[in-house]
C-alpha cells in the first residue's frame, strides 16, 4: 500500500494536534427521545446518564413528538432516501413544500434547500463570482469556516473587515469603485462570541456603497423574531437583506441548510452552484420533519420566550458566582478558560464525575488562547439542572485550583 510510505506524516499531523492540547474527543452518546436534554454516554466498559449542555438543538425540536411523527409518516409514505440529486428525481413534494415555507418565513420570493448549512454557504458564496464578474466580497473576520470556504471557492478579490466594525467596513467599501460588484458577507448571531451584528447599519452602508448583503442566520432562525425568521425578522430588516442563509440543524432539530432570496437569485444559484447541483438531496423524511418544525415554531413564540428566560437564568447564576463568561445578548453562554489542556480536563471531569456534558471549544473554532466551554441552555434545562451545574462547576474549579476571573 502506498499509504505506508506516508504513515509518518499522518502520525506527525495528529501528534502535533495532541501536543497543542486540542485533540478532539468525540463523546459517544445516545439522546433519549422525549427526555431532552438527557442522554446516555457510552464508554468502553460502561454507560452513564448525562445531561447535555452543549447541543445546537436549541429548542429540543429534534425530540418534539409532532416532528417525530412527521418523519415517521414520510418514511412510511416515501421510503428513506430521496433517490437522486434535485435535478434527477430528487425533488419530492416534501422539498417543494419546505422551500415554500422557508421563503414565507423570510418574506422572500423563493428558497433553496441544500444538504447542510455548510454546503449552503460554500455553494452560494462560491458561485457568486461566476454570476457577478469582477466581484469583491467583504467578509467579517469572525465569519464561519463555511463562509470562508465559499469565499475561497469564489476565487475573487476578498476584503476582511474587523468584526462588527462599521468604521473599518466603510473605509474598505469607500476604497472600491461604486460600480464594482460587492457583497458584504456576515452573520447575525456569532455563536462562539454570543454577539449580534449591527445589521441595520451594515445595510445602510450597503445601500450607500452599492453592495449586496449576505447574512448567515443559522444560530438565529427559529430562535428570534415573531415567527422564527431570525434577527432580521425581529428587527424588521428581512427586506433589506439580499440573501438570507439558514440551517435546519439547530433550532429546527433536523439537518440541512438553505438560502432565501428573490426568485432570480435563487434561480441563478440552483442553476450554477456545483455544491447544489451535484449532490443527492436531503431525504424526504428529513424535509418533512423540517417542514413540520418550521410550521410549529412559526406559531409558538412562547418557546422562544421560554428559551431566552432560561438563558438569562444561567447568565444570572454565572454573574452571581463570578465566572469569566461572555455576557452577550444571545442564548449562547461561553465560560472562558483560555487554555486547551485545562479546557479539556474540565470537560472530562464534568462528564465523568457529574454527568454534565459541556464540550471544550478550541482552535481552529476559536483563536488560540480563547478556549472556552460553550453552554447552550434550552427551554428544558430547569432550575434543578442549573443548580447541579453550578455545584459541579464550583467543585471542578476548586479541584483544579482555578481563579474564576482569570483561569489561564
Amino acid at each position: 500500500m502506498t499509504y505506508k510510505k506516508f504513515r509518518n506524516e499522518f502520525e506527525f499531523a495528529v501528534n502535533s494536534v495532541r501536543e497543542e492540547g486540542r485533540y478532539r474527543i468525540f463523546r459517544d452518546i445516545r439522546r433519549k427521545s422525549g427526555s431532552f436534554p438527557h442522554a446516555t454516554w457510552f464508554r468502553a466498559d460502561s454507560e452513564k446518564d448525562i445531561v447535555v449542555w452543549c447541543s445546537n438543538d436549541y429548542l429540543g425540536m429534534g425530540q418534539n413528538e409532532c416532528v417525530i411523527e412527521a418523519v415517521k409518516s414520510a418514511v412510511d409514505s416515501a421510503g428513506t432516501g430521496s433517490g437522486g440529486t434535485r435535478n434527477i428525481s430528487g425533488t419530492t413534494r416534501y422539498h417543494v413544500q419546505l422551500e415554500k415555507e422557508l421563503a414565507d418565513l423570510h418574506n422572500k420570493d423563493r428558497s433553496l434547500v441544500m444538504t447542510s448549512g455548510y454546503v449552503a454557504n460554500e455553494a452560494t458564496l462560491g458561485v457568486m463570482s461566476k454570476i457577478l464578474p469582477g466581484l469583491v466580497i467583504l467578509s467579517d473576520e469572525k465569519n464561519h469556516a463555511s463562509m470562508i470556504s465559499g469565499i475561497q471557492r469564489a476565487r475573487c478579490k476578498k476584503i476582511i473587515f474587523n468584526h462588527n466594525d462599521l468604521t473599518d467596513l466603510e473605509i474598505k467599501l469607500k476604497s472600491l469603485p461604486l460600480k464594482t460588484p460587492k457583497i458584504i458577507a456576515f452573520e447575525s448571531v456569532y455563536s462562539m462570541d454570543a454577539d449580534i451584528a449591527p445589521i441595520k447599519e451594515i445595510c445602510d452602508l450597503a445601500d450607500k456603497y452599492n453592495a449586496l448583503t449576505y447574512i448567515d442566520e443559522v444560530h438565529a432562525v427559529g430562535m428570534y423574531g415573531q415567527t422564527g425568521g431570525g434577527v432580521c425578522e425581529e428587527l424588521g430588516l428581512s427586506n433589506r437583506i439580499d440573501i438570507i442563509q439558514g440551517t435546519l440543524a439547530k433550532a429546527y432539530g433536523m439537518v440541512g441548510g438553505y438560502i432565501a432570496a428573490d426568485e432570480v437569485i435563487i434561480d441563478a444559484v440552483r442553476s450554477m452552484a456545483s455544491g447544489f447541483i451535484f449532490t443527492t438531496s436531503i431525504p424526504p423524511s428529513t424535509a418533512a420533519g423540517a417542514l413540520r418544525s418550521v410550521k410549529i415554531l412559526k406559531v409558538t413564540p412562547e418557546k422562544r420566550v421560554k428559551h431566552q428566560e432560561r438563558a438569562e437564568a444561567l447568565k444570572d447564576r454565572f454573574r452571581l458566582a463570578g465566572y469569566d463568561f461572555i455576557d452577550g445578548k444571545t442564548h449562547i453562554v461561553p465560560i472562558m478558560v483560555g487554555d486547551p489542556v485545562k479546557c479539556q480536563a474540565i470537560s472530562d471531569r464534568l462528564i465523568e464525575k457529574f454527568g454534565i456534558y459541556a464540550q471544550p471549544i478550541n482552535f481552529p473554532t476559536v483563536p488560540r488562547g480563547t478556549e472556552r466551554l460553550r453552554f447552550t441552555p434550552s427551554p428544558f434545562h430547569d432550575d434543578v439542572m442549573m443548580d447541579n451545574l453550578m455545584i459541579a462547576l464550583d467543585s471542578v474549579w476548586k479541584e483544579f485550583g482555578l481563579d474564576k476571573k482569570k483561569v489561564a
